[in-house]
């Protein structure tokens, strides 16, 4: 009798705890919000399987998409993201983003420190790299008789009909600005009026303008020339070696995506777990090798492929030549919204 009432005592506390972890919104659960298919489903189920913590996936197509529903939800509906640079420091000043407790990370040391203290994250704080690139230019030979240098080749008469770009607001307008001998980052009103201008010159040039997997309407020949995240340049180029990469001679942009806590994760501890995870090694190894994107993770580089290495036609040397995109102020963001909804609506 005494054992059967003991055996009930701790059934009793048992369920308690449960229910108070239940009541906190403690979960056996990962809400992880990027862009589609950016976390290889391997390295998620082998995640799920090591800790029993269930992976739920949710995509968005632009950060301006991830950073409206962040501040709708005040950061409560996504336990981790991964985004690009300067959107993250926007969510951060907004107080979106929480700092990481590294305790909790015991590999946050593998981090190369040549992908650490960027502007978005000088102290490192709150965020972990995960997919640092620089985009370049890549065009097929055979189907073009320019001699391509740069961003202002886009824009030769020759090339109508036959040019795919990313569909990214700040790095198309970027780019145009930086025909024009201005920074991505520049306030300067007037300059960024006259590169919207001439945006919309380059309107009949452009035949697909697509975030997800432009490279494939190269490899096909439906363009010959398109401006290519790293991972599309490397796959690009996989598919045909004899594809030409230009590093545009006007300047290089350069990013870093990364992954962040938000302010009100509802699952801290497995966001914490998973980071942990991905800055192991063999893991980090795995990631950037299928994402093809330089790798962030020292640890990681003694079990890099080699054909990887290869297909990478960028590397750590050519971070110091990129210039960052940045958060402007209210009326340069307003202006890039007004020039670059007019440059597709100039596409239709």
């Amino acid at each position: 009798m005494k054992y059967s009432r003991l055996v009930c005592l701790a059934a009793a506390v048992l369920l308690m705890a449960a229910l108070t972890a239940c009541s906190k919104g403690e979960k056996q659960e990962l809400n992880l919000y990027t862009w589609a298919e950016y976390v290889p489903n391997d390295v998620i189920a082998e995640f799920e399987e090591k800790t029993g913590i269930k992976v739920n996936y949710t995509s968005f197509e632009t950060n301006e998409e991830m950073l409206a529903k962040l501040e709708n939800t005040k950061g409560g509906d996504y336990d981790l993201v991964i985004a690009s640079d300067y959107i993250i420091k926007i969510a951060i000043d907004e107080g979106l983003v929480s700092e990481l407790d590294k305790t909790k990370i015991a590999n946050f040391s593998n981090i190369d420190p040549i992908y650490q203290g960027f502007f978005y994250d000088s102290d490192n704080k709150y965020t972990v790299p995960y997919a640092p690139g620089i985009p370049l230019i890549v065009y097929n030979p055979d189907q073009v008789n320019i001699d391509i240098t740069g961003y202002e080749s886009l824009w030769d008469p020759s090339l109508e009909d036959s040019v795919g770009i990313m569909d990214t607001e700040r790095v198309i307008t970027g780019i145009t600005l930086k025909t024009l001998g201005h920074s991505f980052n520049t306030e300067d009103l007037s300059a960024i009026e006259a590169a919207g201008e001439k945006l919309l010159k380059l309107a009949p040039n452009i035949r697909v303008l697509s975030q997800d997997q432009t490279q494939d309407y190269l490899i096909s020949g439906e363009i010959s020339v398109a401006f290519l995240f790293t991972s599309q340049v490397a796959l690009a180029l996989q598919a045909n070696p004899n594809f030409k990469v230009v590093y545009p001679k006007e300047g290089l942009g350069f990013g870093v995506d990364a992954l962040f806590i938000p302010s009100n994760a509802p699952n801290r501890d497995n966001a914490h777990k998973f980071l942990d995870f991905i800055l192991d090694g063999e893991i980090g190894a795995r990631i950037s090798s299928q994402i093809y994107y330089l790798c962030p993770n020292k640890a990681a580089y003694q079990y890099l492929p080699e054909d990887f290495q290869k297909s990478l036609v960028i590397s750590a040397e050519d971070i110091p030549q990129g210039e960052f995109i940045q958060d402007v102020n209210a009326e340069a963001t307003e202006l890039h919204n007004k020039i670059y909804t007019a440059f597709k609506a100039a596409l239709d």
